[in-house]
């Protein structure tokens, strides 16, 4: 894996435990989250209603949408709820010397009919 592909957002710090913040990467809106032992980063626009995922309450390693509450496994990017055949698209996070930093170029996408097979 390349250096080059991983975008350096922010010190860790700067994202307290259980909260999320919107960045842009080459036209991208990301939406990164610090679960406390580890930070995540997922698509910001819920596919439901196109709500910002950033400003939703963080649960465990799920995340509700702010605008109809719409829950996300920030693992997978998969819609908890069985009956929701949604996702967003979820994205390499990793921290080096207290820097959080995202690979953007690399965004996996699990589609819910995927992942029940």
């Amino acid at each position: 894996m390349s250096e080059s592909n991983w975008t350096p957002i922010t010190r860790t710090e700067n994202i307290p435990a259980h909260e999320g913040r919107s960045v842009q990467i080459g036209g991208l809106e990301l939406a990164i989250f610090n679960l406390g032992d580890r930070f995540v980063t997922i698509e910001n626009q819920c596919p439901h209603k196109g709500g910002p995922l950033c400003d939703g309450i963080v649960s465990g390693a799920e995340v509700v949408c702010p605008l109809h509450g719409w829950r996300f496994d920030l693992n997978t990017g998969l819609a908890v709820r069985a009956s929701l055949a949604a996702c967003v698209t979820t994205f390499p996070t990793r921290v080096a010397d207290g820097i959080v930093l995202v690979d953007a170029g690399r965004g996996r996408r699990i589609e819910p009919e995927a992942a029940v097979a």
